[in-house]
């Protein structure tokens, strides 16, 4: 296991939250690569602690759908497949047209301001080429349209999905060819909102994440081919 993180401690955490949190953004930075196994002991002498807190952190990453149990060998970081992508993202797609249309019809002045904000940053975070940080400023801006809907349960089966969808917001973003895209598409998905135009408004949050699915799904046929 050669791949390069370490533990970060948070001593307002605990230490099973703590592993999980190290091991979950290893995955999604791709610093544990698809298919490499997850060695109990390994792991936790890497990161100087028991075997427990790793044995919980890979049942929740589990859960999550990034790793997987395989028979006979153990755990293993989930590969990023063509069904996993579609099961996920066609979720995503009618939740987000959803939140989008319903955003132009209760969306405050207030919020609309925190929406720009958010567009903002998320076009100022793009040129520092963090993928981390530009991945959460893309967090940011879709959140306040989520917030926006003033539907609890809309909200609650986003935030459920929040994990999944991660990964593969990730792996779109490490192309920094997309950036003036999204930058476009969010200052669009702004207009709309301000217009109420609730038809204009599906129809670009709708393309803005089929263009993402487009993109993830090329990526992973480069990879098989």
């Amino acid at each position: 296991m050669g791949s390069d993180f370490d533990v970060s401690m948070n001593e307002f955490l605990p230490l099973r939250d703590v592993v999980f949190n190290t091991l979950r953004q290893a995955i999604l930075k791709g610093e544990l690569k698809p298919g490499e196994r997850l060695m109990e002991v390994r792991l936790a002498n890497k990161l100087g602690v028991s075997r427990t807190p790793i044995r919980e952190a890979i049942r929740k990453l589990e859960l999550e759908g990034l790793v997987v149990m395989i028979p006979r060998r153990g755990a293993e970081v989930a590969e990023i497949t063509e069904k996993s992508l579609l099961d996920v993202m066609e979720v995503r797609l009618t939740l987000e047209e959803l939140c989008v249309q319903l955003a132009c019809q209760r969306m405050t002045e207030e919020q609309v301001v925190e929406l720009k904000e958010a567009a903002d940053e998320f076009k100022k975070i793009t040129t520092t080429k963090n993928l981390t940080s530009v991945a959460q400023a893309d967090v940011d801006f879709h959140d306040i349209i989520y917030q926006s809907t003033d539907n609890k349960k809309l909200v609650q089966l986003l935030n459920n999905l929040r994990e999944q969808m991660y990964r593969y917001r990730v792996e779109y973003l490490k192309s920094e060819e997309v950036y003036p895209q999204l930058i476009a598409e969010h200052e669009a998905i702004i207009d709309k909102i301000e217009q109420g135009d609730e038809k204009g408004a599906k129809k670009i949050m709708g393309a803005h994440i089929v263009n993402q699915i487009e993109a993830v799904l090329e990526a992973i046929r480069k990879k098989k081919a």
